[in-house]
Parts: C-alpha cells; sequence; structure tokens
C-alpha cells in the first residue's frame, strides 16, 4: 500500500517541471559569452541544453565557479534566459552569484569566460576564486 502511494506521487512529481524560472538579475551574459555557450552546445549535439553555473568549494580565495554543459534543468534549479541561452544556476549557488555577469574574452593572454561577481569580497589573482 504504500508503495503504491509513492509510485502515484513520483509519477505526478515527474510531469511537473522540477525547476524554477529566474530572471537576469540572477546571473547575466554578455553577448560574446551567449555566443560561445551556443557554439559549445551546437558542437556537444545539444542545442537546447542548459549551462549550468554553480559555486563549489576550493581554489585560493576559499570558493571558485564551476561551469558545465548540461541536457536540461534539474530539480530544484533556478533557469534564466540570458543572451539566447538557457543558463541553470542551484539555490545554494544562486546565494552567491546574484547579480554577476558572465562574459566571454577571445584572447590569447587572459582569454576565457570571466565572472563579474559583486558579492565577491576578494578574488584571487587567477580569477578563478573568489570569498564572499
Amino acid at each position: 500500500m504504500i508503495a503504491g502511494k509513492i509510485g502515484a506521487s513520483s509519477s505526478s512529481a515527474s510531469s511537473a517541471p522540477g525547476f524554477r524560472t529566474g530572471d537576469e538579475r540572477l546571473i547575466k551574459l554578455s553577448e560574446s559569452a551567449g555566443r560561445k555557450v551556443s557554439s559549445l552546445l551546437g558542437k556537444q549535439g545539444r542545442p537546447q541544453g542548459v549551462l549550468r553555473v554553480a559555486v563549489v568549494g576550493g581554489g585560493c580565495s576559499g570558493l571558485q565557479y564551476k561551469m558545465d554543459l548540461q541536457d536540461q534543468p534539474q530539480n530544484r534549479d533556478i533557469l534564466v534566459e540570458s543572451a539566447g541561452v538557457r543558463v541553470v544556476v542551484d539555490p545554494k549557488s544562486a546565494l552567491y552569484v546574484t547579480g554577476s555577469e558572465l562574459d566571454y574574452v577571445d584572447a590569447l593572454t587572459e582569454g576565457g569566460f570571466k565572472v563579474k561577481n559583486p558579492n565577491a569580497a576578494t578574488s584571487c589573482s587567477c580569477g578563478e576564486s573568489f570569498s564572499a
């Protein structure tokens, strides 16, 4: 009897999306970053995929950014559409990235993705970690 109730609740939960929608006040991509992410998603054969932006412990300042391309949002994610790209952030990371802008610089030295984060109290010289 209990198994029947669990099965029924999980099937109804799977029919509804487990993520919510946010806006660019959470995270915003520059046009350059949007073009690069779209290109990478296309090369991976997932044009409808998402860019996951997360904050994890580590790096020389205590926290670092982690970015990954995925097929779709996961349960509890916050989905933001910016510069033609779907970006997902988990609720815990959202506390650290709110108001951030992700840019992409195409250069031989110091090129790549750059995060401008107003919540970062300090950043290290590599630009990939921060403290809040």
